[in-house]
């Protein structure tokens, strides 16, 4: 999974070509580190063919609130630098987010 800053951010997932999933996470959510290590699973499985990126919004509340990120944990989809996917705290379940990725795989 690549780790994403406020320096990265733009060239990694809006400049992107093709399918990028963002974990938008912080080290204060236990919801996400719970979550952390089946994601990473994920993107094991599925990363040949969607880019696996996270996000700690404590080191870039800004790129957070850029893309509407108003809780933890939230996940993204993008295709083409084009937000088109959400899940977020209400429906974050492992099934949900392999959900979402299957759909664009």
């Amino acid at each position: 999974m690549l780790e994403l800053d406020r320096k990265n951010f733009e060239a990694e997932v809006l400049e992107s070509k093709g399918y990028t999933f963002v974990d938008f996470w912080s080290e204060a959510c236990v919801p996400c580190k719970t979550l952390m290590p089946k994601v990473h699973e994920l993107a094991e499985k599925y990363g040949d063919k969607i880019k696996f990126c996270s996000l700690d919004i404590t080191k870039a509340r800004r790129v957070a609130i850029g893309q509407q990120v108003l809780g933890l944990p939230t996940m993204l989809m993008y295709k083409d630098g084009e937000k088109i996917d959400t899940i977020n705290a209400e429906n974050a379940t492992v099934e949900n987010i392999e959900a979402m990725i299957k759909k664009y795989y």
